[in-house]
């Protein structure tokens, strides 16, 4: 515990260095979770992101059987499968934090106090039509909380991807997470660019200067490690999603 909160210093002391003196940007994969009091997915994790300075708190929403928005990762928690469970089951589930398991409008309502940027991610549902309906509400939700200038949209699904691209004001960042698609493929459906594993740049690291030559962005999931961290700074990439957040602006800090 020692150790993690002299980390944590360190990175809190650098963070002015970090953020004005690299290109890259720090996303907390499902939040800061990996911290005290905190959880994935968590309100907790969203505030403990913006405490650090990171760019971007990811989250992943489902839309329950009664067209409410929910935010976890899993399609079952806790035995509750959660695009077939209504509202009320959903967030009567308790995180590891002790926190429900919060509703979209909980976590965007708490976003409007912070700084910290909010990469969406709709999870693939079952049918294009649930998920042309669970991008709708989620982009009219954002827009109706004052959001919109402070998000960023994911999908491993095309067609969710191509409903953010459509829904979404213009200007808006939509990134497609699956990996499949060359930069000139996503520049054609008009992404801002990809959201790839990043065994996917290992594979195809030029990749990374076709998408900048192409006026795109680039981000990368989920990078745990050091070395990889370094990899991934040292070939330019502009985002990078972790759960090591305080270890990336650490490493970021010191180079």
């Amino acid at each position: 515990m020692k150790l993690q909160q002299l980390i944590l210093g360190t990175c809190l002391c650098l963070l002015t260095a970090c953020t004005n003196g690299h290109k890259t940007g720090t996303i907390a994969h499902r939040g800061f979770w990996n911290t005290d009091g905190s959880a994935q997915n968590s309100i907790a994790s969203l505030v403990k992101a913006d405490s650090i300075g990171c760019y971007g708190s990811e989250l992943d929403v489902w839309m329950t059987n009664d067209g409410q928005l929910v935010v976890n990762h899993d399609h079952i928690f806790k035995g509750v499968e959660i695009q077939e469970a209504d509202s009320r089951t959903c967030t009567s589930l308790v995180l590891d934090n002790g926190e429900a398991l919060p509703t979209l409008q909980q976590y965007l309502a708490k976003a409007q106090s912070l700084d910290v940027r909010l990469i969406i991610e709709l999870k693939s549902h079952k049918t294009p039509l649930r998920e042309t309906e669970a991008a709708q509400k989620v982009v009219d939700m954002v827009h109706e909380m004052g959001l919109d200038d402070r998000v960023e949209y994911i999908a491993f699904s095309q067609h969710a991807t191509r409903e953010f691209i459509r829904l979404a004001p213009e200007g808006t960042p939509v990134y497609y997470l699956n990996g499949d698609l060359t930069p000139q493929e996503l520049k054609a459906m008009g992404c801002t660019g990809p959201d790839y594993h990043l065994g996917v740049f290992k594979k195809h690291p030029e990749w990374i200067a076709e998408c900048h030559d192409l006026g795109m962005k680039v981000n990368v999931w989920t990078v745990n490690n050091a070395d990889d961290m370094r990899w991934m700074l040292e070939h330019g990439v502009d985002y990078i999603t972790t759960d090591e957040p305080v270890l990336l602006e650490t490493i970021k800090g010191g180079l």
